[in-house]
């Protein structure tokens, strides 16, 4: 395997290749949105504010990401510090800031959320998939011990373990392409939805090899088992919420083209959310 920094001992700097592949993936995710939106005929007021709100939202998410895992700790007996992380903690804070700042503001833009929603999963994948890449040369989120050719032996174990964290890469870069190309041939609207069903049955799946402690939340399943199963529930019920507002959208659409007499008083606007 690669060590954790390329650099020699001497120099001033200290840089790791987790952190370049954080900012690989989130410099990815950014311009691999900018690009689809732009695609898509998005405004670029819109495509601005998804690009600085989302910047926000990566921040908290860093932090959100060392508190859940700080707290899972904690309520495993263990001393609580912000000096690790889980995805999913950052995957909420993320998701739950970016929402805030959206809801704040969204008046002042004629472009919903749900509009973008199947290209946004697109930018979540690849900056993941990268992120586990830097796992995989931080040596941690490993699987368990394995005799198999598969094995990988890092510096702090003394024998091979499953490099469930390029199991994982391999996975979100392949349904990172499958979401795109449902969003770039078919205009998928259900792309979220695929993405939260699909990571959820695979993370739930592959606690089962992973190995690193991380504690248990609710008897046998983890943390991040709970959270997965959540993600599944939640994936189904957009399909449900996507299809109410497109359905409410194209309402309007349609009621804008009627004239003022047939709509019973009732204009476009009264359709709006």
């Amino acid at each position: 395997m690669f060590p954790d920094s390329l650099l020699p001992d001497s120099f001033p700097i200290e840089i790791h290749l987790y952190g370049v592949m954080v900012a690989v993936g989130v410099i990815a995710a950014l311009f691999l949105f900018t690009a689809c939106a732009k695609k898509q005929g998005v405004g670029e007021k819109f495509i601005d504010f998804v690009f600085y709100n989302g910047l926000v939202a990566i921040a908290v998410g860093f932090f959100s990401a060392a508190l859940f895992q700080g707290i899972y700790d904690y309520l495993d007996g263990r001393e609580f510090s912000l000096k690790n992380m889980t995805f999913l903690g950052g995957l909420i804070g993320g998701v739950v800031c970016f929402l805030l700042g959206y809801f704040l503001f969204r008046k002042k833009y004629d472009t919903r959320l749900y509009q973008v929603l199947s290209i946004v999963p697109c930018s979540i994948l690849v900056a993941h998939g990268c992120g586990r890449v830097g796992c995989f040369f931080a040596g941690c989120c490993y699987g368990k011990e394995t005799d198999s050719f598969l094995g990988v032996q890092f510096p702090h174990l003394d024998h091979p373990v499953h490099p469930t964290q390029l199991y994982e890469a391999a996975f979100l870069f392949l349904l990172c392409g499958v979401c795109f190309f449902l969003w770039w041939k078919r205009r998928f609207r259900h792309n979220m939805s695929v993405y939260l069903i699909a990571y959820g049955v695979f993370r739930f799946a592959i606690e089962f090899l992973r190995d690193d402690e991380r504690g248990e939340l609710v008897g046998f399943v983890t943390p991040s088992q709970f959270w997965a199963l959540l993600m599944i529930v939640l994936g189904v019920g957009l399909i449900f919420a996507m299809r109410y507002w497109y359905k409410k959208a194209e309402t309007a659409a349609a009621v804008a083209e009627i004239p003022a007499e047939s709509t019973l008083g009732l204009d476009a606007e009264d359709f709006e959310d």
